[in-house]
């Protein structure tokens, strides 16, 4: 079975740093690329980060400087730093995989994760 699980969501203070785990199992992940989605509450799902097989990585512009993703293909697991977290940033955050499709069109990965919480917030 195909699976994808996030964890490491959690509450923090403005300007405080969250890494997030996007962990696969029955797929090998560096066979795929993955995508980092957030979703808002009354917002539409937004992507936010990917990462191709290859290691070539896209950032919307709205965490560009702050957060970074990265693959550990030997744990087949990617990351997702966020630093200097803004209240904006408070969503559900999701982790995807396609086997072709690098950018932030939700439609074109075909595995999800349930999603793990961000709250940020003093």
């Amino acid at each position: 079975q195909l699976q994808l699980v996030e964890s490491g969501g959690g509450l923090v203070q403005p300007g405080g740093s969250l890494k997030l785990s996007c962990a696969a199992s029955g797929f090998t992940l560096d066979d795929y690329a993955i995508g980092w989605f957030r979703q808002a509450p009354g917002k539409e799902r937004e992507g936010v980060s990917c990462i191709g097989s290859g290691g070539h990585t896209n950032y919307v512009d709205s965490v560009k400087g702050r957060f970074t993703i990265s693959r550990d293909n030997a744990k087949n697991t990617v990351y997702l730093q966020m630093n200097s977290l803004k209240p904006e940033d408070a969503a559900v955050y999701y982790c995807a995989a396609s086997t072709w499709y690098l950018g932030f069109q939700p439609a074109q990965y075909d595995y999800w994760g349930q999603g793990t919480q961000v709250t940020v917030s003093s």
